[in-house]
């Protein structure tokens, strides 16, 4: 099996801020929207709207726009966000505890079951609702109800050695906040978030902006 390639990358990364927008609009009492409107929100062409939209399957009405219950239905259904998504999170430093505390996963679908770390002076702690158990009993803990995914936070040089365990014991899905490269199997995905990569595209941004030189950037 061959890796997942997955097309219209910068189009998935603009659907939770359309959500996002469409939620407040529908909790102010809205009940349509225009591509326009998303499009001055999101500050990119209305045709970019249009065309990312298109590719959820939902069909807009003419001078009306899109009936935003819909329309926020279509893009959770398009990015998987209509069923409930188990996870482990492993590193429970201080970007573990960030996501433990971002409470709109829960609105995605993302349910964080539970969470490990190496540090003695962490095990046994209450963490954002969450014991902190000790990443020697990940197995044990684990191993007879998996979750979907497992969320790395841990360092560079344990990265490798924690996604090996989650892959024994069946985990096909790994999102990874270390800066490495995870050898994996073909039939696990995993996602690479590097911090790093957005300040390098905001600097990059800040020196086409200041050298008064256009990049090409894609958004």
């Amino acid at each position: 099996m061959g890796r997942l390639k997955i097309l219209n990358s910068p189009t998935i990364r603009r659907m939770p801020s359309y959500l996002h927008k469409l939620l407040r609009m529908r909790f102010e009492g809205r009940t349509h929207v225009s591509s326009l409107e998303l499009a001055e929100y999101m500050n990119i062409e209305w045709i970019v709207v249009r065309r990312d939209i298109a590719l959820t399957g939902i069909k807009g009405q003419r001078r009306v726009g899109y009936e935003i219950n819909e329309l926020i239905e279509y893009i959770r259904d398009y990015i998987g966000w209509t069923n409930p998504m188990t996870a482990t999170l492993i590193g429970a430093g201080a970007l573990g505890t960030a996501i433990l505390g971002y409470d709109d996963f829960a609105r995605y679908g993302l349910q964080i079951e539970s969470v490990f770390d190496c540090d003695s002076n962490k095990i046994g702690r209450e963490l954002r609702g969450h014991e902190i158990y000790d990443v020697a009993t990940i197995r044990t803990r684990l191993k007879a109800n998996p979750p979907k995914i497992g969320i790395l936070c841990v360092s560079n040089s344990t990265a490798q050695l924690v996604a090996d365990q989650l892959i024994a014991l069946g985990i096909k899905f790994i999102w990874n906040f270390a800066s490495i490269c995870l050898k994996v199997p073909d039939d696990v995905i995993v996602q690479r978030e590097v911090l790093a990569g957005g300040l390098a595209m905001l600097c990059v941004k800040i020196k086409s902006r200041e050298s008064e030189t256009p990049l090409g950037l894609e958004e």
